[in-house]
């Protein structure tokens, strides 16, 4: 399957400026083997259970950031949009999850006991950190990667996909509800970068570190993915 050319700013030129800045980063992260092994079927189904475990433990301590921001907003709009998006990963995507997990004999009392795999612990820990340790719009740069990316995931999947099991999976990001939610995240970033850095934000002493963080955040999203591609091998 040949990787065709998705690339939206979600309503957010920061975030696309956060993306170009990943560079190689960022397509070894959407394009990655298990990406295009869900797009044309060949991922071993164990494989994706797999992925799909740790990504239930990932999306509980993705929620939890989230709801961090919510303890970290300046704004309404952020706090609602924050606990909105808390509300969506708890009681939206993780039953995704649950669904596909059940077909394969998994409860979701062993999905919650899961043991994390170390590139998990390794994800999560660094997004928490960056929130405790940083502001609103810290925690922006590090939630970007997964929010952003499986929307672009998802839509060119979704353009390319042939008769694959996954669909479910695809049509989930690809679907008007998930791509609503990743522009509303889009307004949400510039809205938190003009309020924290003017409107010249790339010209701010906070804007490298802001890209180191969205980089290091892209690979570790990368590792993520290679995790699954491994299964419990």
């Amino acid at each position: 399957m040949n990787m065709i050319s998705v690339r939206t700013d979600f309503s957010s030129p920061i975030f696309a400026a956060w993306r170009d800045a990943a560079g190689d980063d960022w397509t070894a992260y959407i394009d990655h083997e298990f990406v295009r092994s869900l797009g044309d079927g060949s991922l071993p189904r164990a494989s994706f259970i797999h992925y799909l475990v740790q990504d239930y433990v990932y999306l509980r301590h993705f929620a939890r950031a989230w709801a961090l921001a919510v303890v970290k907003a300046n704004s309404r709009e952020e706090m609602r949009i924050a606990a909105a998006t808390v509300d969506a990963l708890v009681n939206h995507e993780l039953p995704l999850h649950v669904g596909i997990c059940a077909e394969a004999g998994i409860s979701e009392d062993e999905l919650f006991e899961a043991e994390e795999a170390p590139e998990n612990l390794a994800y999560t820990r660094f997004v928490l950190d960056a929130g405790h340790s940083g502001d609103f719009l810290d925690l922006m740069a590090v939630l970007a990667p997964c929010v952003m990316g499986y929307g672009e995931i998802g839509t060119r999947l979704a353009a390319t996909a042939a008769d694959t099991p996954y669909r479910q999976w695809i049509d989930t990001y690809a679907g008007q509800k998930y791509q609503d939610v990743c522009h509303k995240v889009g307004r949400l970033i510039e809205q938190a970068a003009r309020d924290r850095l003017g409107s010249s934000p790339q010209e701010t002493e906070r804007w490298r570190h802001l890209c180191k963080q969205f980089r290091t955040a892209t690979k570790l999203e990368a590792a993520f993915w290679q995790m699954g591609l491994r299964g419990h091998a």
